[in-house]
């Protein structure tokens, strides 16, 4: 898989849903659940410092997390019970007071969704600056369009780099969306009432979403639909670079000749080709999200309060489809510099 990933894989997203990258936005949750719960006085401010300093020095023990994860089917009663034996006894009791797995887990998500969120409007912004250069340029210029895969009417270059822009211009607006309407703290307790703070998880609940610079929402765990529709969103995004990369390998076809490819792919046989690897790639990636997002769709059907399985099948499908996002916006990048229009 090595080798895969390096034609299929994306480093920076992959590192931002690592398994460390996890554990520290788990740590950052218990960090501010911690703070907040003394701010309104649910545990005492000693604790959360006993707490604060536990967690500054924490060296996890990562077969024992392994061995929790399949045990429990969640790493958070491992981490929570390695955190608890930093602590001093008194304190004990104050770390994850009333929180449960869920809680801990979705809101971590989140955190790591807001960085690669980061990078994806990043590569997104750079795109659609790329091809905003090439409609100045070259815009006016003729392009013979083809219909159902025929020679149709002469079109320019303006309306094929608009096809190519225009929907990733609407996914970077949905992506600022989205920063608003996904990323949310959970904050529900054991039931998602809430009911395990006493009078005080509201306002636990706001102190903690703004110590971690997230929205504030009621208990979500249960109701996927935002989960969804990310899915549905990096599926979009994936399919507009898929049909980029489509177009320009029929575009690139020597019987074609409406763009050059500089530094393609070489032939083991044939030393005169140049293949649109770069553009090939975007097409399967697109094709394979496309694949996971039905998978992915099928986690909104929760049994009542939570569903382990549900849960664990986008565990299974939302971190292959970020990173295969990823990807496709790293080539297309590629891609891009690469591209000569004829």
């Amino acid at each position: 898989m090595t080798l895969l990933s390096a034609l299929t894989g994306d480093p920076e997203v992959e590192a931002l849903l690592s398994d460390a990258a996890q554990l520290d936005a788990k740590l950052a949750f218990e960090r501010a659940l911690a703070e907040a719960s003394a701010e309104t006085g649910w545990i005492s401010e000693a604790a959360a410092t006993a707490i604060g300093q536990a967690i500054d020095g924490f060296e996890p023990d990562w077969s024992a997390l392994a061995a929790g994860m399949a045990q429990d089917g969640v790493v958070v009663p491992a981490l929570v019970k390695q955190l608890r034996a930093q602590l001093p006894e008194p304190h004990r009791a104050a770390l994850h007071k009333g929180a449960t797995s869920q809680d801990v887990t979705d809101t971590a998500l989140m955190l790591q969704l807001a960085r690669v969120f980061d990078v994806f409007e990043s590569r997104l912004t750079a795109l659609l600056d790329h091809f905003d250069a090439l409609a100045k340029e070259h815009g006016q210029r003729e392009l013979m369009a083809h219909t159902r895969m025929q020679v149709a009417l002469p079109t320019t270059w303006d309306a094929k780099l608009a096809s190519w822009s225009e929907p990733l211009r609407r996914q970077l607006q949905a992506i600022t969306s989205l920063r608003r309407s996904l990323l949310v703290i959970q904050l529900g307790g054991p039931v998602g009432d809430r009911a395990s703070f006493g009078e005080h998880g509201n306002a636990i609940a706001a102190k903690v979403a703004q110590r971690l610079d997230l929205g504030l929402a009621t208990p979500w765990q249960a109701t996927r639909d935002p989960i969804i529709a990310l899915g549905s969103l990096l599926t979009q995004i994936t399919g507009a670079l898929g049909k980029l990369g489509v177009d320009v390998t029929l575009l690139a076809q020597n019987e074609i000749a409406a763009v050059r490819i500089e530094g393609g792919g070489g032939s083991s046989a044939m030393a005169h080709k140049s293949n649109p690897v770069n553009a090939e790639v975007l097409v399967a990636l697109a094709r394979f999200n496309a694949g996971l997002s039905g998978t992915l769709a099928q986690a909104q059907l929760h049994e009542n309060e939570r569903s382990g399985a549900a849960w664990t099948l986008e565990w299974l499908t939302l971190p292959s489809m970020l990173v295969n996002t990823g990807a496709s916006l790293r080539l297309a990048g590629k891609l891009q510099q690469q591209l000569h229009l004829a």
